[in-house]
């Protein structure tokens, strides 16, 4: 009989796991730049939600929701950049990225955000109620289908017109 496997946790990051999160990040996605983003925004201090996945222990993902400067016909939206979200490569397609990303909504709900944007897959974001159509009328430096936003507040891109203007922490 084969021992049974520990739960995984999703919980708030502390400081102790920023290591971590950085070698997570960077074999997520063999590289620098999700890391030098992480550390910008939260050097800028423009996080609002950070979590991790963790099991005995171990860190296996981690998810990132920034503010988001957006407008709707010249109203401020309060809106997060969901970017970075990363699973361990050993990990991925087990449903710890999509726990992170449900626990990520629901905190930011909590904490009054009203939309969140992301610049993902446009077959898997949809699945969690992202769809590009809403995020055709904001101006960014992003377009098509990868670009994608979600009402957690019903309404709250509603409108003729808006923008996102992305920080300087995201080197657009």
């Amino acid at each position: 009989m084969q021992k049974a496997e520990q739960a995984i946790t999703i919980r708030a990051l502390s400081a102790a796991d920023h290591d971590a999160v950085a070698a997570l990040n960077r074999a997520a996605f063999g590289g620098e730049d999700e890391v030098g983003i992480i550390d910008r925004l939260r050097r800028d201090d423009l996080v609002a939600v950070e979590l991790v996945a963790v099991q005995a222990g171990a860190i296996l993902g981690h998810i990132l929701l920034s503010v988001l400067p957006t407008t709707m016909d010249g109203r401020p939206v309060r809106a997060l950049a969901l970017a970075p979200v990363a699973v361990l490569p050993g990990q991925q397609r087990k449903g710890i990225g999509g726990r992170l990303i449900e626990a990520a909504l629901e905190e930011g709900r909590r904490l009054g955000f009203e939309a969140v944007i992301v610049l993902g897959h446009p077959v898997y974001y949809p699945r969690f109620g992202f769809s590009a159509v809403l995020a055709r009328r904001l101006a960014s430096p992003f377009q098509g289908e990868a670009f994608m936003a979600l009402e957690l507040v019903p309404g709250a891109l509603a409108g003729q017109a808006g923008a996102v203007t992305y920080p300087s922490a995201f080197g657009i």
